[in-house]
């Protein structure tokens, strides 16, 4: 606008920048601020409508307070009467148009909802003056001015049509007069809101005749600080007299620049978009926390609430009670019957394969109940589990706004019953099948000889007491350290029996610690897996969004 040289801005980076915006909103969802959030959609809806007209005219707003002088300034430039102006305030009540150029600008004026338009003929200039290209006076072809209603007008709908008629423009031009310069209106709620759009804003101190001498260098000069001040840093007044013609060409040039540069919409689109981001960021922190793939303090809750503990317990005395029955002495196996199975009363995998064509499968299971009968978790559990989920929450939330933090805490805990459903299902999905080991087979085995050599020597002392009692011929009977063979025969297998039973148990109770260790880590692995998919997943893609919002409103904002 001729107060300083800013970079132009394509239609590639201004599309790179709204895209940028658009993403930042579709990943904030209901975390941003919804006041916010409604502007920022308003906007990408306007750079869309804004960009898609076809055309190079550059949209310029005088805009100003009460007596002013707006229109006067308006019919200078435009060099005609078309605007009433009037002793009687507030004089403009609806938004005029002044189109420059051969272009139809109906569209673009059809989009701003301007219904009074007036088509400047080439060749008249301001005072009835000649504004001929070839005279040096600029070419404005393609400049669409309006002269809007006060935007301190005692009218309501004054004010609000002129909000709005702002709010869709190009450029601004901020009409204001000796008396009303320092205006906290002007300089509250439109300079200090558009600071960042000082490439497109020029200041006008109109009426500048009635200033003498170094007052108006003197009103001049505190404007620019007051702009300054405002976030507009170095702005150049421009003092104007409609009723003189002082300083309208220089006006007439200012705007001449940008609509050549034809560049202007541009800016005040990106201008909008990195004030808007701006405002988003305080919606969205300025990192995420880690979330640890594995926690363990969080895995052992709910490991606790999943039963893992029962499960593993079962597990052990499935296991002694499986090695027992196999390796026993043969003549007490019988008692082993009349014990529970620990697994299938909880509706596990059975452990034995002798017994699968019998035993409730996992399968089974989920298909006909859906559930184990694993007790539910006791309140000490439940209370662990609400406390690891809550520290998870409060890890992943350091530094993040509200909304935000609300929604880690939400995604850490999981809705009803879904997390007991789905640790349930961890548990009875994991297989607790095992193969028999060999000394199973060996000692069985060995037992199952030892009961044999016990029963021939019973029934060979029986047959020999027969005998004697029948006092029929006595049979030579082998001897062994002078202990007849089948003596030897029915207390060494009794013997022997009993003492590999009772090996065979202490290598039940090590082998169940094994096992039951081996089916912890299986168990405990599954639970893992729950807590990444139903804990540390949705958290996971929480900040990830966070992470996406956060750096599209840095792309926007630079």
């Amino acid at each position: 606008m001729g107060g300083a040289k800013v970079k132009a801005i394509s239609a590639n980076e201004l599309s790179d920048k709204a895209g940028a915006l658009q993403s930042a909103l579709d990943s904030g969802g209901a975390e941003l601020d919804p006041g916010r959030r409604a502007a920022a959609e308003t906007l990408v809806t306007k750079v869309d409508e804004r960009t898609s007209k076809a055309g190079n005219h550059t949209v310029v707003a005088l805009a100003g307070a009460t007596g002013s002088g707006k229109s006067s300034l308006f019919n200078a430039l435009v060099g005609e009467q078309v605007a009433t102006v009037g002793a009687r305030r507030p004089t403009t009540s609806k938004p005029v148009a002044a189109v420059w150029g051969s272009e139809d600008a109906g569209p673009l004026l059809d989009w701003l909802q301007v219904p009074q338009r007036h088509h400047v003929e080439t060749g008249v200039g301001a005072s009835g003056g000649s504004a001929r290209r070839g005279d040096g006076a600029p070419n404005l072809d393609g400049l669409v001015l309006l002269d809007l209603p006060d935007f301190d007008s005692r009218v309501v709908e004054h004010r609000e049509e002129s909000e709005r008629v702002l709010e869709l423009v190009d450029v601004f031009v901020w009409v204001t007069d000796p008396q009303k310069y320092a205006d906290a209106r002007l300089h509250h709620d439109f300079l200090s809101a558009l600071a960042t759009h000082d490439a497109v804003t020029v200041v006008v101190l109109n009426q500048a005749d009635r200033l003498r001498g170094d007052a108006l260098a003197q009103v001049r000069q505190d404007l620019s600080r007051l702009a300054e001040a405002d976030g507009i840093g170095k702005v150049q007044v421009v003092a104007t007299s409609a009723t003189s013609g002082d300083g309208v060409d220089e006006l007439r040039h200012r705007l001449a620049t940008a609509v050549a540069a034809q560049n202007a919409a541009r800016h005040r689109l990106a201008a909008d978009i990195r004030s808007t981001a701006d405002k988003l960021r305080a919606d969205v922190g300025d990192k995420e926390a880690s979330v640890k793939d594995k926690d363990k303090d969080l895995v052992e809750a709910l490991g606790r609430a999943a039963g893992i503990p029962v499960v593993v317990s079962a597990v052990e005395r499935d296991y002694r009670n499986q090695a027992w029955g196999r390796t026993g002495w043969p003549f007490t196996r019988w008692v082993r019957a009349l014990r529970p199975d620990p697994l299938k009363r909880l509706r596990l995998n059975a452990t034995d394969e002798t017994d699968q064509k019998l035993a409730v499968t996992a399968g089974d299971v989920r298909t006909v109940l859906g559930r184990s009968s694993l007790p539910p978790p006791t309140p000490a559990a439940r209370s662990a589990v609400e406390l690891a989920t809550r520290r998870v929450g409060d890890e992943a939330s350091v530094g993040l706004p509200v909304r935000w933090s609300q929604a880690v805490s939400d995604a850490a805990t999981p809705p009803g019953p879904d997390l007991a459903d789905a640790l349930d299902q961890a548990v009875v999905s994991t297989s607790l099948r095992m193969r028999p080991p060999v000394w199973w087979r060996v000692f069985g085995l060995a037992q199952l000889v030892l009961a044999v050599v016990t029963v021939l020597g019973l029934l060979w002392l029986v047959l020999l007491a027969v005998m004697g009692w029948l006092q029929l011929p006595q049979l030579e009977t082998p001897k062994l350290w002078g202990l007849p063979w089948p003596f030897l025969m029915f207390v060494g297998g009794l013997v022997l029996g009993l003492v590999l039973a009772g090996l065979a148990r202490w290598f039940a109770r090590v082998g169940a610690r094994r096992r039951g260790a081996s089916v912890r880590k299986r168990l405990t692995e599954a639970v893992s897996e729950v807590a990444r998919e139903r804990i540390l997943a949705p958290v996971q893609q929480v900040l990830e969004r966070h992470r996406a919002t956060r750096e599209a409103l840095i792309r926007a904002a630079s």
